[in-house]
């Protein structure tokens, strides 16, 4: 458990990412993929309905012993809000309502952002979509752990304890490493999240509140889901920066396992990824790929060449236009 990771520095590259090329060259071969692009009509419903049922649960946690409340927060609560993170990925893309109603989109991810208990989707928008632009970019991509993470949780312990306050340091990362000035979607997100957390709490006390803010940091914490942090860009195999997984967690989490697909086309939603991989299937068959995010979690534990530094970085050349 006290071994140290070999590794002191990132996997520093001179080339640009791998996914503008393989689009161009994909849409050249299939160009029927253009048709899969645009809003998904599914999205909204199934994102009002899981909203739905987290109101539900905020009633029926009510009147729970503590010790069902904490059960329930682990077993049910957070997947459903780990899950809502990835509905608001999804309607970061604008899959919502289409790019002709951005601004649909943005308020809507403020809704599905309510039984989350966190403020979140306006400051994801904009740092997701400089993660898909400038991948691995230095300064840029705040989903790169910090030179401090990478050398701190350096041994099978540590790497244990940063995925468990994986939700603290997604929160903390782009305050090191790219602060941005205050926007006034991100003013209305906060003011409509925190409003929404004191009803809560006068309307059905501590233990919704509870329910819903421990099953945001639990289930994006130490969880089969949170798999897909690690899965999704960390080096396990030298010169892959990205990963897809195929396994049945792709049910609940809008595909977002099919993670190279993704980052090939961004604005396809999650729902036709499989379709892509269908299509173009002598372009994905043969990257590495995952099965399981347990094992992913596992393995990037007590694999002592892994650590928060096994990550592709780049310096950027020319204009950055971020959001």
């Amino acid at each position: 458990m006290g071994n140290r990771v070999a590794r002191e520095d990132y996997e520093w590259v001179y080339t640009d990412q791998p996914h503008a090329d393989r689009r161009k060259e994909i849409l050249a071969k299939y160009p029927q993929i253009k048709s899969l692009m645009g809003p998904d009509p599914r999205l909204k419903w199934i994102v009002c309905m899981m909203v739905g049922i987290q109101f539900l649960a905020f009633y029926l946690v009510k009147d729970l012993d503590w010790k069902w409340v904490l059960f329930w927060t682990y077993a049910f609560g957070s997947c459903i809000n780990h899950s809502m993170t990835l509905a608001i990925h999804e309607i970061s893309h604008n899959t919502a309502f289409g790019n002709n109603k951005a601004p649909w989109n943005r308020y809507f991810a403020m809704f599905a952002n309510l039984p989350i208990g966190l403020p979140y989707s306006a400051s994801f928008k904009r740092y997701h979509l400089d993660h898909h632009r400038y991948l691995g970019g230095d300064g840029i991509d705040v989903d790169i752990p910090t030179e401090f993470e990478g050398w701190f949780f350096c041994t099978r312990f540590r790497k244990f304890i940063w995925i468990i306050l994986q939700p603290l340091f997604y929160a903390i990362r782009p305050l090191c490493i790219n602060p941005k000035p205050i926007s006034q979607l991100e003013v209305i997100n906060l003011t409509c999240q925190l409003t929404f957390n004191v009803l809560l709490y006068l309307l059905w006390g501590a233990k919704p509140v509870v329910y819903m803010l421990a099953g945001s940091m639990l289930g994006m914490g130490l969880h089969p889901i949170s798999g897909h942090f690690i899965a999704e860009h960390y080096m396990f195999l030298k010169g892959h920066e990205t990963y897809s997984y195929y396994g049945s967690l792709n049910l609940l989490t809008f595909n977002v396992g099919y993670h190279n697909e993704h980052h090939d086309f961004p604005s396809i939603p999650g729902r036709r990824l499989p379709m892509v991989k269908k299509i173009a299937a002598e372009y994905y068959e043969d990257l590495p790929q995952y099965t399981s995010w347990v094992r992913v979690l596992y393995d990037f534990i007590m694999d002592d060449t892994l650590s928060p530094y096994s990550r592709i970085k780049r310096k950027l050349k020319g204009d950055v236009k971020q959001e």
